[in-house]
């Protein structure tokens, strides 16, 4: 099969899916001409024209809201915001509105759009523009997260989001975009919401991971395998809906579990997690759950600091050591 970056992923799938479905558009700021701040989009305004490829002013709660509103009449619209931080503008739009609207209204009225948004550090954008906020938006009911490690995943949760009738935030991280290659089928496919990617089997520890951290991980494997470590590695591609019966028969298999994020320690994805590990497995907990995350400190810009506050490899593989001990 062909190997594509994770970038080339995603901007087939938005090709694919505005072919079949003519309802769907894409809405955000400098998605035409310049394809966004990373260049996802690029081509698509030659192919499908400035009435489907609609470029904004800057105003994320506008372009959220405009979203919400034309997806409630029939509309597929897939709205780009550059970088998750600012989504903290549109909560208003976005949780109490568009989340909550299928509900309100008894089933009657739908809210099928897709947020496309980048998350993570890593690129020396600094504090306003390297945050990992999904453990906010996993706040509010209504609202599904998926968080693809791989341009498989990218393209298949992408169309999947596309094609549910349920508000769906996709967050990418920047670094995966044109740094990690992968197979990809040229036909269009869905990859199903709420099931964990088992990467790896193993029978020691239980290590699950999300977006970069997932890469990360399987960069240093042969490091913990000299260790003497046989990691089983999860993906849950989706932390809402949340496979947590795929993550809790593991746990139960090799009783000790590591949960890695990028996000800030407290009040992160793995705090829920661990949370139901601890419910659901304590009998078969061989040890505590372990967490791996990005320090409680806003992003430096410099990027030393950075480094101090994503988890690093060293901090990883530690982190990994002391579930066994």
């Amino acid at each position: 099969m062909r190997e594509i970056f994770y970038l080339d992923a995603i901007n087939e799938a938005l090709s694919q899916a505005m072919t079949e479905d003519e309802r769907v558009f894409l809405i955000g700021e400098d998605i035409g001409v310049y394809g966004g701040a990373f260049g996802v989009t690029l081509g698509l305004l030659e192919k499908f024209g400035p009435d489907r490829v609609i470029d904004t002013p800057i105003s994320e709660p506008a372009i959220v809201g405009i979203g919400a509103g034309s997806a409630t009449t029939g509309q597929r619209p897939v709205v780009e915001i550059m970088f998750s931080d600012f989504l903290l503008m549109t909560l208003d739009q976005l949780a109490n509105q568009a989340a909550k609207m299928r509900y309100m209204f008894g089933g009657k009225a739908k809210v099928p759009m897709v947020i496309r948004t980048t998350g993570g550090g890593g690129t020396g954008a600094a504090a306003q523009h390297s945050q990992s906020i999904e453990s906010v938006l996993l706040h509010f009911p209504g609202l599904k997260i998926a968080i693809p490690s791989n341009p498989y995943d990218a393209k298949g949760l992408l169309i999947s989001a596309i094609k549910d009738e349920n508000p769906v935030i996709v967050i990418e991280h920047k670094l995966l975009y044109k740094k990690v290659k992968g197979p990809v089928p040229e036909e269009m496919y869905s990859v199903e919401f709420g099931k964990a990617n088992v990467i790896k089997e193993g029978r020691d520890v239980t290590v699950v991971a999300t977006s970069y951290m997932v890469q990360k991980l399987l960069g240093i494997v042969d490091k913990i395998q000299a260790e003497g470590i046989d990691m089983e590695i999860i993906d849950p591609r989706t932390i809402k809906p949340l496979d947590i019966d795929t993550i809790v028969a593991s746990v139960k298999k090799t009783g000790r579990a590591v949960l890695i994020e990028e996000a800030c320690y407290t009040g992160g994805f793995t705090s829920f997690l661990a949370s139901e590990i601890s419910l659901r497995a304590f009998d078969w907990l061989d040890a505590p759950v372990q967490r791996i995350t990005g320090l409680d400190a806003p992003i430096p810009y410099s990027v030393v600091l950075e480094n101090e506050v994503i988890p690093s490899e060293e901090r990883i593989i530690n982190g990994i050591k002391k579930a066994l001990l």
